[in-house]
Parts: C-alpha cells; structure tokens; sequence
C-alpha cells in the first residue's frame, strides 16, 4: 500500500514534473436574486456588468432550479447533495406559524443536523482549507459553519436576514462591526478578499453567502441616485401588480433600492473574480454563481404591496412553487474552461452541486450517502445526453407571500402542482407556457393524474411528512 501512495511522486521527481495542484471552489450563493433579476437574462432596469462579462467565460443554466422555494431547505440542499424532504428542512428556520389557517403544518428540524456530511467536511478531510462568509441559516450556537466543516466563519447564525440593516453597526454574533458607513455586501467581499491573499499555496473552498437581496430593502448609498435617476426615465413609476391566490405580484423591475442593491452585489462579485485572475487562480478553480431560491416578487395582499422585483415571465415568487419561486439563475465555471459563453437548457437543481463538484474534484462520495442530485458534468459537454429524471419540490407550509401548502413534480416538458387546501392540481406544458398561465389538467386527465401518483411516490419514498386537517 505504502508503494502505491508514493508511486506518482517518485515518478513525478524522475519525470521533472510537477505534482499536480488540486482544484479549488469560489461558491457565490445570493439570497433571493429572481431568475431574471440579471442584465445576460434580460433584466434593462437593473445593471450586472460583471455577471454579464463573467456569462461569457462560463456556462448559463437556464433551467436551474433551487431545492426549495425559501432559504433554509435550498441552502441545506446545496451543501448535502440531499433532499429538503430527507433533511427534514421544508420550510426556512424556525418556519411560519400556521395558527388560524385550515391546515395544520408538519414540525421541521431547527437545524442541519451535525451526522450529514457537508461539502465543506468532505474538502476539510482532503487538504482543503474552507471558509464561509455571510448568512447562514441553519441552526443556532453549535451548529453554525465552523460545527459543519468550515475553518472559518465571518457572519454566519442563525438569523435568515441582516439584524442590523446592510450598514454597521450589524448587529451579528460572528460579524463585529466596521467603520461608519461600512456597507455588509462590501465588507463581505473584503473578508473573502483577505481569505484569497493569505490562502498561500492551500487548496480552497469560498463559500460567499451574501445576505443580498433579502429584506430590510436597503438602497446602496453609492448607488442609488444612479437609478433614481433611472427611474425618472420611465414612463410609468408604479409597478403593475397581479393577484396570485392570497398574494400579490409585481410584474415589474423598477424599484431603484432594489436595483442599488443589485448593482452593488454584482461589482463585488467582479471583485473576485478580479482577484483570482490577479493571484492565477481563476482558470483553476470551479465558480459557482447562483441564487438560493426565487426572486421575491409576491407577498400576502394584507401586507398591501407586492415584493420588490419581478420575475417575468415567470410566474410567482420566492414561496411559490410556481417557476418564479424555484427556478433561478446559475452560472457556473468548470476547471480550465474555454468555452466561452455557452447556453444549457437542461434541468439540474440545488442537490446537484455536491456530487458535480466532487466528481470534477475527483473526490469520491461518503460511503453510505443516501444522495439525491447528480453529477451534471457531462452537461457541460453533452446537455443533450443529460441523464433525465423527475424533479420533486415539496413545501407544506404557509408562506408570508400567499401561498398555502403543496407540493410539485417536473417531469420533462410536464410541470404538476398541487394544492393541498382545496385539493386542485393544476399541469402544465412548460415548453409551450413558461408563465404556467394555461392550466390543461382537464385536458389531459391521465398525464395528470399518473404525474400526482408519481409525485406522491417520490416524496413517500423520502418518508415526507404532510399537512393535516386543523383541529
């Protein structure tokens, strides 16, 4: 055995090669930024100059989809390779109280539970250096980043949004506060920035996590006259609104702080990625950019006003299994890629980074891992070889933006969802109606109905747990 581990290094000396390095991994995870909330995906009221340039040097997924709907089981999802349902994460910690509604809701875990192996254990235990900074989510003291696998933690708790606002003083346990003026998505950048100048020769995994664009919607001083002036061009100031169920949806992007807010992420991503070509790590290393569910563009109409951006054409939001809620931007850079702006239209989700990036890490998965995302390597090459499978979402709970319990399966072109209230299902072709604004369930009753029973299936197979009748 011993000769098999030295082997490569004997023959690297003879042969003057070099060892090769290991690849490094810069995840950008931002809080609620829509589908379309992008310049490169047709955004003209917002302005993401250096995503639209980084678009071009990677691959965009154009039907990449979140876990879940809100953050806590989206975010879980990403770093297990696990289903929300199997983590017992379906709704974001601690949850909504369903008091007063007609469903009772299931009880969820307060935490990922410290037994799943995380990616960040996974790097730990082969060399790599982690760190993580931003929100974080996922359980309280003992169960915060550094209990699951990251070296270093910089603002990640409990908390799902800033405490103190995007400007210090922030009022975070594991963030201590900057000088006056200090802006959170700045700061953010500037720790992540330090971790790359002083990483040395280490192999790595950043973990950014901004807590962008979730609320408090607080423009970006910097920035915000530059679309207010925006906005003065415009021919109408107030958004167009449509009712969806109990919310009400915005249907369009021209809310100025939302859009400083925006920018403001966008000049910080091209802060890294200026930073990995000046220290040679970009070609390097895998980037990941994407958002941890849908834009928040529908709220419950008793809060009288819609979410801050729209994600048209889409339908919904954050909350929302409709796509607007869970499907989501990604763009992402695989090692030594050349490609150039490249376009796939193949489905992957959440669960599906831990197992890619581990494959083109050449890491092997844990032993006994009950995994449920795939390696979408061969996308990257073959979209159209792309391994098929159903795609399940399953969110029993009530959500601050209207929607009521239920659940939904994609499969191919056929996107169900069900309402677990009235008991409707409703089915559409998603190929033809990307908006789902065309119901055909009573059009094609068996498809509807083989989809139920498979979705059903899917989530008795993960032991889901669903609502009940309210006493």
């Amino acid at each position: 055995m011993r000769f098999l581990v030295i082997f490569p290094l004997v023959l690297s000396i003879i042969s003057c090669e070099p060892i090769p390095k290991k690849p490094n991994v810069v995840f950008i995870l931002v809080d609620d930024l829509g589908w379309a909330d992008l310049g490169y995906m047709g955004s003209t009221f917002y302005e993401t100059p250096e995503l639209d340039k980084f678009s071009k040097q990677s691959v965009n997924f154009t039907n990449a989809y979140s876990s879940g709907s809100v953050c806590s089981p989206s975010r879980a999802a990403i770093l297990t390779g696990r289903h929300p349902v199997r983590l017992q994460i379906t709704d974001w910690i601690p949850g909504m109280v369903s008091q007063g509604k007609s469903l009772s809701t299931p009880g969820i875990a307060n935490e990922l539970a410290l037994e799943e192996v995380t990616l960040a254990e996974r790097l730990r235990q082969n060399g790599y250096k982690t760190f993580f900074a931003g929100k974080w989510h996922l359980g309280d003291t003992t169960f915060y980043p550094e209990d699951q696998g990251f070296d270093t933690n910089v603002g990640g708790h409990d908390k799902g949004s800033p405490p103190g606002g995007y400007y210090t003083p922030y009022k975070n346990p594991k963030l201590d506060d900057g000088p006056e003026g200090e802006y959170l998505t700045d700061r953010l950048t500037n720790e992540s920035l330090q971790f790359l100048d002083n990483i040395g020769e280490d192999p790595f995994m950043l973990y950014l996590s901004f807590y962008t664009v979730h609320t408090p919607i607080q423009a970006n001083k910097q920035y915000i006259e530059k679309f207010e002036g925006k906005l003065d061009t415009l021919k109408g100031k107030e958004p167009r609104t449509r009712a969806e169920g109990a919310g009400i949806t915005r249907l369009e992007q021209n809310d100025p702080a939302y859009a400083s807010m925006v920018y403001a992420m966008d000049q910080n991503v091209g802060r890294i990625i200026k930073k990995l070509k000046d220290r040679g790590l970009f070609e390097h290393t895998i980037i990941v950019f994407t958002s941890d569910n849908g834009g928040l563009s529908t709220l419950d109409k008793n809060r009288k006003n819609p979410g801050p951006t729209s994600v048209l054409p889409l339908r919904g939001g954050k909350g929302w299994l409709y796509e607007g809620g869970i499907r989501v931007p990604l763009l992402y850079k695989p090692l030594y890629y050349k490609g150039g702006a490249k376009v796939v239209d193949a489905p992957v989700i959440g669960h599906d980074f831990f197992p890619t990036i581990l494959s083109q890490m050449e890491l092997a998965l844990p032993e006994d891992l009950a995994g449920d995302g795939i390696d979408f390597t061969h996308a990257l090459n073959h979209p159209e070889q792309m391994q098929e499978r159903d795609l399940v979402w399953h969110y029993p709970h009530y959500h601050g933006s209207g929607w009521a319990p239920g659940s939904a399966i994609r499969s191919g072109k056929w996107k169900l969802i069900e309402f677990y209230e009235t008991g409707k299902v409703e089915l559409y072709d998603l190929k033809e109606d990307i908006g789902e604004s065309n119901d055909i369930s009573e059009l094609l009753p068996k498809k509807t109905e083989a989809l139920r029973e498979l979705l059903h299936a899917q989530l008795d197979s993960m032991n889901a747990s669903y609502t009940t009748p309210a006493n």
